[in-house]
């Protein structure tokens, strides 16, 4: 089959071998299919070759974005279709009241992008960072905000499509209304039928007007046969949640809703459950744009999250939440509106009176308290345990009833853990249990509860089984429980007319098995502390360098899951086939740059786990080499420095790709050698460390300057008259600044490159040193210290687990400034802004995102140009200190979405704060990437 493939999709495109079968076989969901091979194809035609494959070998089509899917719909044992490399073209139209996506984009992405024209788009999922635009559809989301009236299936104004027999169309060209009816009018004719069979039955009719009045995205999108006419229009918007059962979906146009630009958001607390409920239509009422429900199970398991107060762990055990957020055009307006709440809130039954932030910040971190509750839950959860989270919806007048049963179902079934939060405008909660699926007698207890969740949610409320999250396999066997007979007719008839051979996603929406709900499901064994607590949800893999040529960090995880199974099972042979595989493609391939962390909602760091599987790896031998070559580093920086006069000296003799194409020959024969990279330079000259000068007039310094060993060996730029050393001290000395520079600085490190790659005792050593070091020089704390490369200021500040006890309590009196704080904090407010004209672009380091200080190195560069862009693709480059001159391919697949978007414009500046990434950007982009010293030193008069 892969053979046969390869003549459709080139090899490098087809991902077959064990690692990827395996690591795919996961979404967020709870269920487990592992595919036969997983594909990436990159146009229309490739997609049609494809049907025709399918059809051929009669093998399953299932296409898969980002994966964050909860019920188990972009899973499959056929072949897996993955959008998410090649499908991310977004066009902004109209002045931004219309954007016109493919499937392969993020809404987070799409958004940041609207964020110029005050725009964004309808639905917005809690992950809407990670979700991509093939998922948003394909699932009609909605989210917090946008209730019923602008999900996707509202929102999206013209969809371009494929059918399995191969056919596009477009609801966007008036030829193509013609067309549907000549090339397929089996489908049309079936369409027609079906909308007349609709309106003849008024039963059913007012069933469907009803059902969509609320959220509702179990089965198919039906009512598109009575909210449209034309059979193509019908058809298009039963695409929407229709979770790829029935075409592909190649392009959209969505019609974009304001994104008002102040917002003010609350967290209010309440005795129960029922006072909270009586608050929600008063809050619809007085105009709050969102309006979150969480009990007191969700509060606790987000009441130790740094920030969060103190008063949060004594709630009551009935207590509950709820998170308002109101949005307006305009200050005034905007407190105005929370105001008039404020005055009517007196008669709300409170636990506190409420208090409502316009704090960028402090809104962001109650909102990631409130994305976060699903994987918050999962970490805390026992391990080798299942997350299962199901969403349904009630009546907003019967929630608070519907809650407590929900709540009684619980303790009937031992979820001791359960919890309950969600969308309370829209009575639409989601509940999160957690449990074994790995004995008979665990999975007939998961299908009990469900089957009474179903019988409580239908029979008793009237209400809905899936509310944004699409059928998936888990709510599948009852469609028809919740439609009838007679809509859920009208579903399988469409499917089988569109889909007559269930190719696409079968199982999905239709499905006969009663026991579907419990088949395919999803192992989670004990595997290793650092990553035990993931739920495999998939908000990691859209930051993750590493992502378009090997693997990410979710897919690492499931990567160990399944060793760990493995070895249980006693497959030695698929055992030791797929740990070689992991060491490139889980190990040596991981940036262990922590992005991850900062996306996950439970801060997990895949990365601590590489660098102890690093550690585990290397020989004794190994070790003892790293260890001596901490203990002679000056030597080794000596080293560096003259290898580097070398290779210049070489280009210079036999032209300038000449080490290139040495290097790369002896990579040839010696992978782990590094390959030489064009933007090197001579080192720079250190004699001006050696005889630092202070700002006249002072006698004690201001700060202690640390010039990092890259400064040191890396820190000439082409083009530039000063080294970054001596731009640092040239900053200082034109503010006014007094510097002193520790003494025997060759030789020192800030202990990265021995963290990085796992040897434990070079680290502890280097990191004992530094400190040292820096703690004589400090005036033992006295002086704050700065360092001129963000990453090693990162990695400084985390110091303190690895040191001695003695060096730990220095390291706590020490202050540790990365080179962008210093700009920000003390040289701002002693320079006028320059009457500058040039327009920059910068590339905020991973570090940076880690410190929480890309703000800052903005706030700089305005400072001292006119007009400044980050890109919107800024993200890890991939270069890890060293791993991109090991793995230049690498970053050369990190750094692509960011230079594509760059290339775009031209800037006279560009701009970063580590060398190393400046280097590998400046691979990627064709122009020269400095540190943002030079321009702050450029426009500092003196």
């Amino acid at each position: 089959m892969i053979q046969a493939l390869a003549h459709i999709i080139p090899p490098s495109r087809i991902r077959s071998r064990y690692i990827d079968l395996i690591s795919y076989a996961s979404d967020a969901g709870f269920y487990h299919l592992q595919p036969q091979a997983v594909v990436q194809p990159i146009d229309e035609e490739e997609i049609r070759a494809l049907f025709r494959f399918a059809h051929e070998l009669r093998i399953p089509l299932v296409f898969r974005t980002a994966g964050t899917s909860l019920s188990g719909q972009s899973i499959t044992d056929g072949i897996l279709v993955d959008l998410s490399q090649h499908w991310n073209h977004i066009l902004v139209e109209e002045d931004g009241t219309q954007v016109r996506v493919q499937p392969g984009i993020t809404g987070g992405l799409v958004n940041a992008i609207l964020r110029k024209f005050q725009c964004k788009i309808g639905p917005d999922p809690a992950s809407i960072n990670a979700a991509m635009m093939g998922g948003i559809l394909s699932n009609n989301a909605s989210g917090m905000c946008c209730g019923v009236k602008l999900n996707s299936y509202h929102t999206t104004r013209y969809i371009r499509f494929m059918l399995p027999n191969g056919m596009v169309f477009t609801t966007e060209k008036p030829e193509d209304y013609e067309r549907f009816a000549t090339d397929c009018p089996d489908i049309f004719q079936t369409l027609e039928t079906l909308r007349m069979e609709i309106l003849d039955n008024l039963e059913l009719y007012e069933k469907i007007r009803n059902k969509y009045r609320t959220k509702t995205t179990i089965g198919y999108s039906l009512n598109a046969f009575v909210d449209f006419q034309h059979p193509l229009d019908i058809l298009a918007h039963l695409l929407i949640g229709a979770e790829g059962t029935l075409a592909f979906i190649s392009e959209a146009v969505l019609q974009t809703v304001p994104d008002h630009p102040h917002k003010s958001t609350g967290l209010l607390y309440f005795p129960d459950i029922y006072a909270a409920c009586q608050a929600i239509v008063p809050l619809t009422d007085a105009g709050a744009e969102m309006v979150e429900l969480m009990d007191r199970a969700s509060v606790r398991s987000v009441e130790s999250m740094d920030g969060m107060p103190e008063m949060v762990k004594t709630l009551p055990e009935t207590a509950a939440a709820l998170l308002v957020e109101f949005q307006e055009p305009t200050e005034e307006q905007l407190a105005n509106r929370v105001q008039d709440f404020l005055t009517k809130a007196s008669g709300f039954s409170l636990i506190e009176a409420p208090a409502f932030t316009t704090d960028p910040t402090e809104r962001a971190f109650l909102w990631k308290v409130r994305k976060g509750l699903f994987p918050a839950v999962g970490a805390v959860r026992q391990s080798g345990t299942t997350v299962i989270l199901e969403d349904i919806a009630f009546p907003v007048d019967q929630l608070g009833d519907a809650i407590l049963d929900i709540q009684q179902l619980f303790q009937q079934y031992d979820y001791s853990n359960g919890i309950i939060f969600g969308h309370a405008k829209d009575g639409n909660i989601h509940f999160v249990v957690t449990q074994a699926l790995n004995t008979e007698k665990e999975i007939d207890r998961y299908d009990r509860f469900l089957r009474d969740v179903v019988e409580l949610v239908v029979k008793k409320y009237n209400g809905t089984l899936k509310a944004e999250h699409g059928t998936g396999r888990n709510m599948a066997p009852f469609v028809e429980t919740e439609w009838g007979g007679e809509a859920y007719r009208i579903m399988q008839t469409l499917k089988k007319v569109i889909d007559p051979e269930n190719l696409l996603n079968p199982g999905v929406i239709i499905n006969e098995d009663a026991q579907a709900h419990i088949q395919n499901l999803k192992e989670m064994p004990t595997v290793e502390a650092e990553v035990d607590s993931c739920t495999e949800c998939g908000f990691c893999e859209h930051v993750c360098p590493s992502r378009a040529i090997t693997t990410t960090p979710r897919r690492r995880i499931v990567a160990r899951r399944a060793l760990k199974t493995l070895q249980a099972a006693g497959d030695t042979a698929n055992y030791q086939l797929l740990l070689q595989q992991y060491q490139y493609q889980g190990n040596d391939t991981c940036a262990v740059d922590g992005l991850c962390a900062t996306a996950c909602p439970v801060d997990i760091n895949t990365g601590d786990l590489t660098k102890r599987l690093r550690r585990e790896h290397h020989s004794p031998i190994a070790n003892r080499i790293a260890t001596w070559a901490a203990r002679n580093f000056r030597t080794l920086e000596r080293l560096a420095r003259s290898g580097l006069n070398t290779g210049v000296f070489i280009n210079r003799v036999f032209g300038k790709k000449a080490m290139t194409r040495l290097t790369g020959l002896v990579k040839k024969g010696i992978p782990a050698f590094p390959l030489w990279s064009d933007h090197l330079q001579s080192p720079p000259d250190t004699s001006v460390l050696h005889a630092p000068t202070s700002a006249e007039g002072t006698s004690t310094p201001a700060v202690v300057y640390f010039p990092a060993c890259i400064s040191r060996t890396l820190g000439t730029y082409a083009g530039r008259e000063k080294n970054i050393m001596e731009t640092f001290l040239s900053i200082c000395r034109k503010a006014g600044i007094a510097v002193s520079i520790p003494e025997n600085i060759q030789g020192s490190c800030c202990s990265q490159i021995f963290s990085s790659k796992g040897f434990g005792e070079a680290y502890r050593f280097t990191a004992d040193q530094i400190v040292a070091q820096l703690w004589r020089a400090s005036h033992e704390g006295q002086i704050p210290v700065v360092t001129d490369v963000s990453s090693c200021a990162y990695t400084l500040q985390q110091l303190g687990p690895a040191l001695s006890e003695e060096r730990r309590a220095q390291f706590r009196q020490l202050s540790i400034l990365d080179s962008v704080d210093f700009l920000h904090d003390y040289l701002l407010p002693r320079v006028s802004a320059p009457n500058s004209t040039q327009r920059i672009v910068l590339h905020p380091v991973c570090s940076l995102k880690k410190m929480k200080t890309e703000d800052k190195l903005f706030k700089v560069a305005q400072h001292f140009a006119a007009k400044v862009s980050i890109p919107h693709n800024a993200g890890c480059c991939g270069m890890a200190g060293d791993r991109g001159f090991l793995h230049p391919e690498l970053t050369a697949a990190a750094t692509q979405p960011e230079a594509a978007e760059v290339k775009e414009q031209h800037y006279d500046g560009y701009y970063s704060s580590t060398k190393t990434c400046e280097i590998a950007l400046s691979e990627s982009v064709q122009r020269n990437y400095e540190s943002i010293l030079y321009l702050v030193d450029e426009g500092i008069a003196g």
